[in-house]
């Protein structure tokens, strides 16, 4: 099936620039460079960042130094006790930070009509598993303890993330769920991993000419899991645990053509099958990342629509 037939026209083209740029998949490329190119694509690819009430950068104790957080207000609404959002970013647990997802932090925080605290976890190859989930575990349980100071609701509690942030969300669930200090309300799973072991027929199917290939994401999972064995745990692949039952109501959304989608929509079963309502919807003609490209991409801004309508359902209840 040629890309013409697959793709949204918008995206299609995009990849078409791309494909005549020269530019090196990231697979090809040191963390280093890879994090510079992945930011140096917000300016050509990411809308104008949305104005919001107030945005307040925060530092908070972590295992190995400082965790920086970013918390968004929504605009005419600065003041009130609100419902929250943890978000974690996406990037393959190598790139990413918090100005490379400020734009959507932004959209989910005035369309939600909730705060969104973003975390700035640490990066592999210099921290591998599990410092990414360690640093986003300990960040939901500071604001969860600290939301007075905040001037959040903690029984409104949610978590969400794209790709490897989605992987991050699903752990954290996981984690906090015998947690008595933790009261998750919700989980927004944007295209996420959930089966680190690369098993899934979508990354064989997607793998290559989508700009996220199959070599990507090995080249991600290298830098972060130090073996095998690791990812065979639950807070690497979420899909392998062996009970998903008691978790927070989700929304988990894939993209058609991206090599994560058949672990996306597989995880989103199993959470039904294990009891939690969930929600899932795949956008049959995008690729993966496609969330952030609202300035190329239509598409884009509805998904952040469908994600933020979600969430203001689940985080207020009382106008749904």
């Amino acid at each position: 099936m040629s890309q013409s037939r697959t793709l949204d026209p918008q995206t299609q083209a995009l990849l078409d620039v791309i494909a005549n740029s020269g530019a090196a998949p990231t697979h090809q490329l040191s963390p280093a460079q890879a994090r510079t190119a992945y930011l140096a694509r917000r300016a050509s690819l990411q809308p104008s960042p949305e104005p919001v009430g107030r945005v307040t950068d925060l530092a908070i104790s972590g295992s190995d130094g400082d965790i920086k957080l970013r918390l968004y207000r929504p605009i005419n609404n600065t003041d009130s006790c609100l419902p929250a959002l943890m978000y974690f970013h996406g990037g393959g647990f190598v790139v990413g930070d918090l100005e490379s997802h400020d734009t959507l932090c932004r959209s989910l925080c005035n369309q939600a009509q909730c705060a969104v605290i973003a975390v700035d976890y640490r990066l592999a190859p210099e921290h591998a598993y599990p410092a990414a989930a360690l640093d986003c575990l300990a960040a939901t349980r500071w604001a969860s303890a600290h939301a007075d100071e905040l001037n959040i609701d903690a029984s409104r509690l949610a978590v969400g993330g794209d790709s490897a942030g989605g992987q991050l969300a699903a752990a954290v669930c996981l984690t906090c769920r015998d947690d008595a200090n933790v009261n998750l309300a919700f989980q927004l799973l944007i295209y996420p991993i959930t089966d680190a072991l690369m098993r899934s027929d979508s990354i064989d199917r997607n793998g290559q000419g989508y700009l996220l290939g199959k070599r990507d994401l090995a080249y991600y999972y290298d830098h972060y899991f130090a073996d095998m064995a690791v990812r065979r745990h639950p807070l690497a692949s979420p899909l392998l645990a062996a009970d998903l039952s008691g978790l927070p109501d989700a929304l988990v959304l894939t993209a058609g053509v991206d090599p994560l989608h058949d672990e996306g929509l597989a995880y989103a079963n199993a959470l039904s099958q294990a009891g939690t309502k969930t929600q899932y919807v795949s956008f049959a003609r995008q690729i993966h990342g496609f969330i952030l490209m609202g300035q190329v991409i239509d598409e884009a801004h509805l998904a952040i629509n469908t994600c933020a309508a979600a969430l203001k359902r689940a985080l207020h209840p009382e106008n749904a």
